[in-house]
């Protein structure tokens, strides 16, 4: 009976070095969105006394067509983690095509999510906290929200950036031949990467833009 070999990439038990090395870093990022999202609940919730303004209501703040364009844009981005699972899919089933065009079309609900988010950013900055870069302007507001809106949208942003990256060095790799049907692997490792930034942000947009 032949002795099975393990391949470099591989760890003793099976599991490849980059899907264990990408659960242990979703693990730690999922702790730093923990205490983002620790931080912002402890600054709501405690005595407005100390702050001197009452926590902001988010319909006051972002408006209605302010929520219905931001639930449109966590719509995008789950439709992105679907495409992404179809991907995978072709992947696995060796039409590498076909996993091409599904993993364009999540890079593409990435970039719409990141260009509606720029423009929810320049409408805040420049409209309804005009002071955040013009001490001339006094407005009685609370800044801990505007402060932890910024962390937590524009952190998450990152994430979504870098995503978008990934998943175009994969579209590329695959378009090029460098990516088979026997490399499925490192699609299903973008994917999880993926899927943890759709959830972290059904996170953000319940905690901040809802409750």
């Amino acid at each position: 009976m032949a002795e099975m070999v393990i391949g470099p990439g591989e760890e003793s038990f099976g599991v490849p070095n980059g899907k264990l090395g990408m659960w242990t870093f979703l693990v730690m990022d999922a702790m730093t969105f923990a205490g983002f999202l620790a931080g912002y609940a402890r600054l709501r919730w405690k005595d407005p006394l100390i702050e001197g303004t009452a926590w902001p209501n988010p319909y006051e703040t972002f408006g209605v067509f302010g929520i219905q364009l931001t639930a449109l844009n966590t719509f995008i981005l789950v439709c992105s983690s679907v495409t992404m699972v179809h991907a995978l899919a072709e992947v696995m089933r060796g039409n590498m095509k076909r996993a091409e065009n599904w993993l364009l079309f999540t890079i593409i609900g990435g970039l719409i999510f990141l260009g509606i988010q720029g423009f929810e950013w320049t409408h805040l900055i420049l409209d309804v906290w005009p002071y955040l870069f013009d001490p001339t302007h006094s407005v009685d507001y609370n800044l801990n929200f505007a402060a932890t809106f910024f962390a937590l949208t524009g952190f998450h942003g990152g994430h979504v950036s870098v995503g978008v990256i990934y998943n175009l060095v994969c579209y590329l790799a695959i378009r090029r031949g460098k990516l088979t049907a026997d490399d499925g692997d490192f699609i299903e490792v973008a994917g999880l990467y993926w899927h943890f930034v759709d959830l972290i942000w059904i996170l953000v947009f319940t905690f901040v833009y809802l409750i």
